[in-house]
Formats: C-alpha cells, sequence, structure tokens
C-alpha cells in the first residue's frame, strides 16, 4: 500500500498542458457557451412589453396631421391603467375621456408595443392582468426541468459513462429549443421549456465532471473556472447581441438552438473518462484514451500504465459493490451527510441569488440589453479574478468573502431611497459580483469534496437543491411589482446565511482528488469529534 499510487501521478507523464488536455478544455468549455444562454433567454422571451386594451380609437393628433401618438400616450386615453378601459360608447371625445370614471375590463384582447420586441411569449398568448402568474410559473417550469436534470444525470452519467449523458443531453437541449420555438399554446411552450431545462444543466454538470475526470490538479481548477464559468459568461454575454438583433422570441430560440449542431462532430474527439472506465473495471479501454492523449502530446507512453497491482488498488478501494453505489452513500457515514447537507443548503442560496439578480435585469431601469450585457461582462472578469485568487487564498475564506460581500451589498439597497434609480441599479449589479465568484468557486470546490465514486451524484444533489432555489426565485423578482426593493432584502439575507454556513467546510486547495469515500476530507466543526470517536472504534 505503501507504494500505492492514485491515478494523477500514473498519468502524469502526460504533462499538464498538453495539446490533449487543451483539446478538451477548448471543447468542453465551449460546450458551456450553450448553457449559459440557454438559462438566461427567458429574460427576453418572457419580458413583458407595454401594452393597453385594445379599443376601437383614432390615435391621430387632433391638429388633424396623421402623426402617431406615442404609446404610453393611447394608453392614457384608453384607460387608468393597463389592465382596465373606459367603457366606451358612440359620443366618445377626446375631452370627454378625462371626465370618465367608469371603466371595464379589457374585454376586446390587448394591444402591445413593438418598440422594443416583435413578439415574446407574453404578446402572443396575452399572459398580463390576471394571466400575469403565468410568466414566473413558465421560467419557474424551466427550473423544475433542471431539478429533474440534475437529479437524475448524476446517476445515468455514474451508470452509462459521462460521453453518452454528455452528447445526449447536448441533442435534447438543440432539439427541445427547436420544437419550443414552433409552441402553438403556452401549455406546449412550458412543458417544452421543462425539457429544454432538463438537457441544459445536465450538459452543463456533466461537461464539468468530465472534464475534471479527465485533468491534473492545476488545470482541473483553470478548467473550471477560466474554461468552463467564462465559457458559461461567454454565452450569457451573447445572448443580448442575438436579442438586440432578433427581436421575436421564436427566431431567437432557433438562432440559439443552431450552435448545438456544431458538437455533432466532437463525438470523435472527446474520450469516456479514464477514472470512470477504471472503476468499471474497463481497464484496457482507460488505457486506451491515455495512449491516445500521449501520443496526441507527443510524448511516450510506459508499455503498462496501469499494472495489476495498482489498477487493483484503483478499483478494490471502491468495495465489492462497485457498481451499486447510491445516493445513499452520500448521507451514509457522518462525513459524507455533513458535507451534503452543507452542499445543499449552500448551493440553493447561491443559485437563489444569481439567477434571482441575473433574471431581475427587466426589473432594472435602463436599457434591458445593456443591463444584460454588462452583468454578463461583470461576470466573465469575476470568473478571471476569482481564478487568479483560488489557489492563494483558502477555499472557504473565498466562498465566505464573496458570499458575505454580496449580501451586505443587498441590504444596503434597502437604505438607499427609491427615487435613487441608478444608485440601486449600481448596488444591485456590484452585490452581483459576490455571487458570480461564489457560483463559479461552488462547482470547483464541491468537485474537490466529494469522492469519484459518488461524484456525479453528490454534484447532482447539489445541483438540485440549486434548482429548487432558482424555481423559487421568480417568485421573489414577482415581489417586485409590489416594492422593487423587498427582493434584493431576501437575497441579501440568503446570502449572509449561506456565507456563515461555509466556514464549516474544509479546505481543499492542492489537495488531491479523493477516489472513495474514506478519503473524503472531514468539516471543520466535526474534526474534533471525530478525532475522540475514532479511537473508541478501535476495540470494536
Amino acid at each position: 500500500m505503501g507504494d500505492m499510487k492514485d491515478f494523477d501521478e500514473i498519468t502524469s507523464f502526460l504533462g499538464v498542458y498538453g495539446f490533449f488536455q487543451i483539446l478538451i478544455m477548448v471543447l468542453l468549455s465551449s460546450s458551456a457557451v450553450t448553457s449559459g444562454y440557454s438559462g438566461t433567454i427567458v429574460v427576453f422571451m418572457s419580458d413583458t412589453p407595454e401594452h393597453r386594451c385594445r379599443g376601437s380609437v383614432n390615435f391621430t393628433c387632433s391638429n388633424g396631421t396623421d402623426v402617431e401618438v406615442p404609446f404610453r400616450e393611447q394608453s392614457s386615453w384608453i384607460g387608468p391603467d393597463s389592465c382596465s378601459r373606459f367603457k366606451l360608447d358612440e359620443n366618445w371625445t377626446e375631452t370627454a375621456q378625462s371626465q370618465r370614471n367608469d371603466t371595464e375590463l379589457c374585454l376586446d384582447g390587448w394591444v402591445f408595443s413593438t418598440e422594443r420586441y416583435t413578439s415574446t411569449i407574453v404578446s402572443e398568448w396575452d399572459l398580463v392582468c390576471d394571466n400575469a402568474w403565468k410568466v414566473p410559473f413558465s421560467t419557474s417550469l424551466f427550473f423544475v426541468g433542471v431539478l429533474i436534470g440534475s437529479f437524475i444525470s448524476g446517476h445515468l452519467s455514474d451508470r452509462f459513462g459521462r460521453k453518452p449523458v454528455f452528447f445526449f443531453t447536448m441533442a435534447l437541449q438543440t432539439v427541445t429549443a427547436l420544437i419550443q420555438a414552433t409552441s402553438v399554446s403556452w401549455l406546449m411552450f412550458c412543458i417544452l421549456n421543462c425539457l429544454r431545462g432538463l438537457g441544459q444543466i445536465s450538459n452543463y454538470v456533466t461537461s464539468l465532471v468530465l472534464g475534471s475526470e479527465m485533468l491534473s490538479q492545476t488545470a482541473r481548477v483553470t478548467y473550471a473556472l477560466l474554461g468552463h464559468c467564462v465559457g458559461f459568461g461567454v454565452g450569457y454575454a451573447l445572448l443580448p447581441l442575438f436579442a438586440y438583433f432578433i427581436r421575436g422570441w421564436r427566431m431567437l430560440l432557433v438562432a440559439t438552438a443552431i450552435p448545438g449542431f456544431l458538437f455533432i462532430p466532437t463525438w470523435w474527439l472527446i474520450p469516456e473518462s479514464p477514472r470512470w472506465l477504471l472503476q468499471k473495471g474497463r481497464v484496457e479501454e482507460a488505457e486506451l484514451v491515455i495512449r491516445v492523449a500521449a501520443k496526441r502530446n507527443r510524448v511516450p507512453a510506459p508499455e503498462v500504465i496501469f499494472s495489476d497491482g495498482e489498477c487493483l488498488e484503483l478499483m478494490q478501494n471502491k468495495g465489492e459493490e462497485e457498481q451499486t453505489y447510491t445516493y445513499l452513500d452520500l448521507i451514509r457515514t457522518p462525513n459524507m451527510r455533513n458535507i451534503t447537507i452543507l452542499s445543499v443548503f449552500i448551493w440553493m442560496a447561491v443559485a437563489m441569488v444569481f439567477y434571482g439578480l441575473s433574471l431581475n435585469t427587466s426589473n432594472l431601469n435602463g436599457d434591458i440589453y445593456l443591463n444584460c450585457f454588462i452583468s454578463a461582462a461583470i461576470d466573465i472578469v469575476l470568473y478571471i479574478a476569482t481564478w487568479m485568487l483560488v489557489n492563494r487564498v483558502s477555499r472557504p475564506t473565498l466562498l465566505f468573502s464573496t458570499l458575505m460581500f454580496c449580501g451586505i451589498m443587498l441590504l444596503v439597497i434597502k437604505l438607499v431611497p427609491e427615487d435613487m434609480q441608478v444608485m440601486l441599479q449600481v448596488l444591485a449589479l456590484v452585490g452581483k459580483i459576490g455571487v458570480s465568484a461564489a457560483y463559479s468557486i461552488i462547482y470547483v470546490f464541491f468537485s474537490e469534496l466529494i469522492p469519484t465514486v459518488v461524484r456525479n451524484m453528490g454534484l447532482g444533489i447539489a445541483s438540485t437543491a440549486a434548482r429548487i432555489g432558482s424555481i423559487i426565485c421568480p417568485y421573489v423578482i414577482y415581489m417586485g411589482v409590489y416594492s422593487k426593493i423587498l427582493p434584493y432584502v431576501v437575497f441579501g439575507t440568503i446570502s449572509i446565511m449561506a456565507a456563515a454556513l461555509t466556514m464549516l467546510l474544509p479546505d481543499t486547495r492542492n489537495s488531491k482528488l479523493p477516489d472513495i469515500i474514506s478519503q473524503a476530507k472531514p468539516i471543520r466543526g466535526c474534526c474534533c469529534q471525530k478525532k475522540k470517536l475514532e479511537p473508541s472504534q478501535i476495540p470494536l
């Protein structure tokens, strides 16, 4: 056991950044671009344009010229608000309108402004007034899909392999977006939104795990932050550009689906995870992957890469029940249970605040395209900054500081008078800096905390919790209808609570990736407790 080598040592002859590693990082990071805009496209598809009741009134200026009256002015002629109109009769005149107070509901439907969009799902299916609840509901359904995807993709990729699940979910995400663009009803749109969410997250998490398992420790952190997260940020930044030129929601969906087809040829370039193959006892296939990698890197491979003894160790450690790892293994030992519980709370909080601030761009004043682009640009800069800090600062401290910073910034909004709109916007965007950094760190951090045998399941559970947070967030944003400040107070409080919990986690900086459950690091609060427990367990 003394000369036992782990996977990273055995494959160290490949080097850190050879052609093979860079190719894997580029291909898998570019797959995150599709996840980036797929997750936030709802900002533009479900935006509510200005609207008013439909009424048979001639909107030309009273001086006789045929100049179109601005939409807002038309609305004030038709009714006191966008959900009711003044009762119409034959003697209706512009002046008489100002004395009228008897109103009725919009019996003939609504007219939507086309200044910003040619159509959104709101204008397509009249999702305003009594039907306004359908907008956050359809967004939540996307995250319900994401929740189901997080839950099942981990299990599927631990069972069938990372590669097939990665390509299947990429296809699912692409095809459902194309079918969704042909939706004939709101119900059909919702069902497909759910399926699109399922494909989006499964693809994102599986590509992260697949890349992480093929790279060495240094390259792994670079890939997760500088590759995968920046890829996601680039997708998010491309979205307002797409949306600016394509103002109808159907064509916008088609345009964002097309890049998915570019991934078909990568099937022959992206291999299966050799770590996963070893755990399944498929040694020859694992060796083949490493030999191909060595060939691409132009380095000589040893005669025997995984010698019998080492292979046995790498696989045997998993116990005889090698195929039967289940979700129960995440809570079987006290330490894994603690890690799982903490990951659930932290991921739920981070995702709720991250998506809450990302999707709240439509509640911010100013240009929605610019707001969205600035928000995405901030994310990208942050992922790069986080990458520079991640090996210099302990993981829990970094996560704690970013979440605490976000929480404080969002709570400060409460002290700003509501009429200082620019100040509110600046504080919201600065707060987002913290949570974006936290969002990029949790993927790296928890990949290192959870052992290989249950890594995809563990990340799946954490990701599922994150989705519960993101399902709730459209409703928190919806509170903004009643008070613009309220969503920020909720998000700020949650952020600070999560920050406090992160200090219990152990630091995984410069540590080897744990392969088996007994290698998982103990959480801080239980270290002393475990030391007391272990001697008493020896006689038993």
